[in-house]
């Protein structure tokens, strides 16, 4: 089951915010940034680079994603290993809030969203 669109609104919302306060200087953007994407349930960051061979393409990497179980209310967390498949965030693996979610994003403890 899809988020709500009121959910959506307020997860967009956040998702902003942490963006403005998390990208890199307008002056760096065209060399690294960061970008988001909802899709059914889940919200993934990713981060945005310049392809090594086509400079004029852009290559988005995943960081991190949360999914929301409606039937529990909670967001469960992953981030992206080295094998490109999406793994439980073990230390914190479910959330009750999306604030929650984007803070233990930007905190990456253990280094596993952005290294």
């Amino acid at each position: 089951m899809a988020i709500s669109e009121f959910e959506i609104k307020r997860t967009e919302s956040e998702l902003e915010k942490y963006l403005a306060k998390n990208r890199p200087p307008a002056h760096l953007r065209h060399q690294v940034d960061i970008g988001y994407r909802i899709s059914g349930q889940s919200v993934e960051l990713f981060e945005i680079r310049p392809h090594w061979k086509a400079v004029d393409s852009k290559i988005e990497t995943p960081v991190a994603k949360a999914t929301f179980v409606k039937t529990k209310g909670y967001w469960k967390v992953f981030w992206m290993q080295q094998d490109l498949k999406w793994h439980r965030y073990d230390s914190n693996p479910e959330v009750s809030r999306i604030e929650d979610f984007l803070q233990i994003v930007s905190e990456d403890e253990h280094s596993c969203f952005f290294g």
